[in-house]
């Protein structure tokens, strides 16, 4: 609207000379119907250059807040711009040519910049308060929508912790009576089978109830300043002598004096999870390697071996619960399949980061399992 009045203003100054007055009002239809009123509403200055810029004319009889002296300044900073409209102070301007001279009309537009500055506040505050009642209408319908969905994943998590206490007292029945016939049958390979199998059940049930506490909103868990260094040292005495009962080889690589804060024993839990699988799925006479070293304000564990290629592993879902990418080999080795679900679920509890990396190099494939603290 503001750029049409200057087209108008500029029009009527080549017209006629302006201020309005003295017999220069126009009648109402031209340039625009312009009223007597309105005429007297606007405020404004001209500028006039020649082709070398220099200014030839300077009209400032409709405007009382500047003299014609700031008008020239302020035209020679917005014609060193080279734009042909925009706002300067509390002017609009428009530059326009007819033949080798360059006019640049001032519109005082104070009261239109005050509207549009109230404009966007009152703007800004509907938009905010808006936002803010459809921010809770959101979460009030959202909360009732999910809520059946809520009850029965709740309803779930209850199921496997209830389900795993009422089965473990038949099972701990068979377990017994498994050990009695044993006894009294020795050798006896569907006895020994049955005994397998219970403690495959029994050590199975004990993960999904971990699993299932762990999964709570917020699971507790007791927290002291412990010698990570100690704890890991521990570990690996007694998994060596396992590793070297399977044929594996085993090496250590623990930076002394670390320490960290959290619980002692799922720390203990995990790292154990991770050597036992690396026990159990590296290759004849593989290489299994524990380090842990200090980076910058973390420290990071890692837990390696060596391994075969299998290409129907997925690394993306190794810690999902009971992924197993050759079933036979997983059910031979006696896992349950969800000891790395459990080792994922405990160290993000304590708010640390787990992650696995497959590696190729020139001695086969490495499996590595990094966590940092």
């Amino acid at each position: 609207q503001q750029d049409n009045t200057l087209v108008l203003i500029s029009n009527l100054h080549q017209a006629a000379p302006l201020p309005f007055g003295n017999g220069n009002f126009k009648p109402p239809g031209q340039f625009g119907g312009l009223s007597i009123e309105q005429q007297y509403m606007m405020r404004f200055f001209f500028v006039t250059f020649d082709q070398d810029e220099n200014i030839t004319s300077v009209n400032a009889q409709s405007v009382s807040s500047i003299t014609p002296s700031e008008a020239a300044a302020h035209a020679n900073e917005v014609l060193q711009s080279k734009s042909n409209s925009g706002y300067y102070d509390n002017y609009r301007y428009l530059k326009s040519t007819k033949g080798s001279e360059v006019t640049l009309t001032f519109l005082y537009s104070e009261r239109e910049l005050a509207t549009i500055k109230n404009l966007l506040q009152v703007s800004g505050i509907v938009a905010f308060f808006s936002l803010i009642a459809v921010f809770i209408l959101v979460i009030f319908f959202s909360t009732r929508a999910i809520a059946p969905y809520v009850r029965n994943i709740q309803t779930q998590k209850r199921f496997i912790t209830d389900a795993g206490h009422e089965l473990k007292t038949p099972l701990t029945a068979i377990v017994t009576s498994a050990d009695v016939l044993a006894m009294e049958n020795p050798g006896n390979e569907w006895i020994a089978n049955i005994q397998h199998q219970s403690s495959r059940l029994s050590k199975l049930i004990t993960n999904l109830v971990t699993l299932s506490r762990l999964d709570e909103d917020k699971p507790f868990s007791e927290q002291d300043s412990f010698s990570l260094s100690d704890t890991l040292w521990e570990i690996s005495e007694s998994i060596q002598s396992i590793a070297y009962a399977k044929g594996k080889q085993f090496e250590c690589d623990i930076e002394k004096d670390l320490f960290f804060y959290g619980n002692k024993n799922e720390i203990q839990q995990v790292v154990s999870i991770l050597l036992d699988n690396a026990i159990k799925y590296s290759d004849d006479e593989g290489k299994i390697n524990l380090s842990l070293h200090k980076k910058q304000r973390k420290m990071e564990i890692l837990v390696s071996n060596t391994c075969k290629p299998d290409l129907n592993m997925d690394i993306n879902r190794i810690f999902d619960r009971f992924y197993r990418p050759d079933q036979s080999r997983s059910t031979n080795s006696g896992g349950t399949g969800v000891g790395l679900s459990i080792a994922k679920a405990i160290i993000e509890s304590q708010g640390e980061k787990i992650s696995v990396k497959q590696i190729e190099n020139s001695n086969g494939t490495v499996l590595r399992f990094s966590i940092i603290l």
